[in-house]
């Protein structure tokens, strides 16, 4: 199975299956949408495949292949996983099947066809997988750039009333901190020639240089820019509650659910191995603007009027102590980080398409529309209920091993920090609480009031889209050792990469954590 190319058909099938949709007629959109489906499931299935194909006890980068593409500047088309790249590509293979169901008969974007909403969603799956396998750093500056594309025509072609403002904004900022990115990649492919003797992108490679330590803050800097925007860390996060309140909800959940991980990934996968000592001397200053990020985020999605703004405001506070765990390099804080970013993508994930089923019901996003929904609506205040329990944390849920590995990893190595970022964990449970508060429960107000008839509860179609997710926020709140068992040692060796805790105890801690 391991001579199978996983990754290179996970990239091939949704690019070819995206231009077959977009190549369909007029008037042929139930056959999109199965092509969609039938298609993302397929890599769904690939994804599982690759997992079972991959040994954790094997070399750190499995199901490798390379091609030469460029070969007179040393570039590879080269892919491989390691754990915490497999992780997130499983995070694709659930949410894309989630989406397109999700996005069925979704008719909010009538004024263009929905055959274009699903070929560019094709097109975001290839360009995802691909960010996160690519081992050629060029190759992975490419894909970085690319993703933007289908995400920008997926907000500014099928989002809300401010679409098109929101989509600029998000293609800008991305693509400012990509060109300051590929500054420090040029640089990290002078900085080879000049100690190999040729250039090269390969990452094992750049991964042996010895740069010195004032070039390697420049060219972290570029790095940490460009993933600093995408995650996005306090203050680069300025356009993610436009673009994430503007997107359609498919788009939405993928926004914050995988493409935001890209800048935490490339952290882990980049800064820290490639520049380790650059990384070190910021890591004070780093871990100041997560902490102010989970403070600040908090504090503004308590005052949020409008659903989909408030839920990317929370997501900003997470990916903060996604940064904590990080840049606390200890072995359970990054383990608990990756752990986050695929739980964060489940909790959101679900979070978001509860809020689109309830504003699918209501036509518009103000929470003071909204009041007593439960009375007519108790199994969509339920799926609500179990999002909102699983973003702030609940012991049961899946994001409380992952928010609790990383307290327990970055408190021996920053404990001011972390003693901060705990605050942000009870402003959690307020902003969840009120949201569910103000819109499910209490007299009828609002639209429910005025209107109760469209409250109805979720239908068949809306029980499979949030089935799955549910089963996921239960299933890895109560056992989550079989992704640790990918992430850990992955983990470990970027931590021995950048000469801190390279051992770790992650498995053991942990399945006593989610015992008690």
């Amino acid at each position: 199975m391991t001579d199978f190319p996983w990754l290179i058909v996970m990239i091939a099938l949704p690019l070819v299956g995206g231009a077959v949709v977009a190549a369909l007629p007029a008037g042929r959109d139930p056959l999109a949408r199965g092509l969609t489906l039938g298609v993302s499931l397929a890599v769904l299935v690939l994804a599982a495949g690759a997992t079972i194909a991959f040994d954790t006890g094997g070399d750190r980068f499995q199901l490798t292949t390379s091609t030469p593409w460029i070969e007179s500047f040393g570039v590879d088309f080269a892919l491989g996983v390691d754990g915490i790249a497999l992780v997130m590509l499983l995070l694709i293979g659930v949410l894309v099947p989630v989406v397109v169901v999700a996005s069925w008969d979704d008719t909010s974007a009538g004024r263009r066809s929905m055959r274009g909403y699903f070929a560019w969603l094709l097109v975001l799956e290839a360009m995802m997988v691909g960010v996160f396998a690519a081992t050629d750093v060029f190759l992975f500056y490419v894909f970085f750039e690319a993703m933007l594309v289908p995400m920008y025509f997926i907000i500014g072609s099928f989002g809300g009333p401010r679409r098109q403002y929101a989509a600029v904004k998000f293609f800008l900022y991305s693509l400012l901190g990509g060109l300051v990115m590929l500054a420090s990649v040029i640089g990290l492919y002078v900085v080879s020639n000049s100690q190999l003797g040729e250039g090269t992108f390969a990452f094992d490679a750049l991964r042996q240089l010895e740069i010195d330590t004032d070039v390697q803050k420049l060219l972290f800097l570029g790095f940490f820019l460009a993933f600093a925007i995408k995650a996005p860390l306090f203050p680069f996060h300025t356009w993610l509650p436009d673009s994430g309140a503007e997107a359609p909800i498919g788009g939405g959940v993928l926004l914050v659910g995988v493409l935001d991980k890209v800048g935490t990934f490339g952290f882990l996968r980049y800064c820290l191995p490639l520049f380790p000592d650059a990384a070190r001397d910021f890591a004070p200053w780093i871990l100041t603007l997560a902490v102010i990020g989970i403070i600040y985020a908090a504090l503004l999605a308590m005052g949020q009027s409008d659903l989909k703004r408030l839920v990317t405001y929370t997501s900003i506070a997470h990916f903060g102590f996604i940064a904590l765990g990080i840049f606390a390099f200890s072995t359970e804080g990054g383990t608990g980080a990756v752990l986050y970013m695929v739980n964060h993508g489940i909790s959101t994930g679900l979070l978001f398409l509860a809020i689109g089923m309830l504003i699918a019901r209501g036509g518009t996003r103000e929470i003071s529309a909204y009041g007593g929904v439960a009375k007519r609506a108790p199994v969509l205040a339920g799926v609500l209920l179990i999002a909102g329990l699983s973003s702030l944390a609940l012991p049961g849920t899946n994001s409380f091993v992952s928010e609790f590995l990383v307290l327990i990893g970055s408190f021996p190595t920053r404990p001011a920090f972390t003693v901060v970022a705990t605050v942000g964990i009870v402003l959690a449970a307020l902003y969840v609480l009120l949201l569910v508060q103000r819109t499910m429960h209490g007299p009828e107000r609002g639209l429910v009031a005025e209107e109760p008839g469209r409250f109805h509860d979720l239908d068949r179609r809306e029980l499979v889209v949030a089935a799955p997710l549910i089963a996921l926020v239960i299933g890895l709140g109560v056992y989550p050792q079989p992704l640790l068992d990918l992430i850990d040692p992955a983990v470990s060796a970027t931590m021995s990469d950048i000469g801190s805790d390279p051992a770790g105890t992650t498995p053991a801690i942990t399945e006593a954590g989610a015992g008690d």
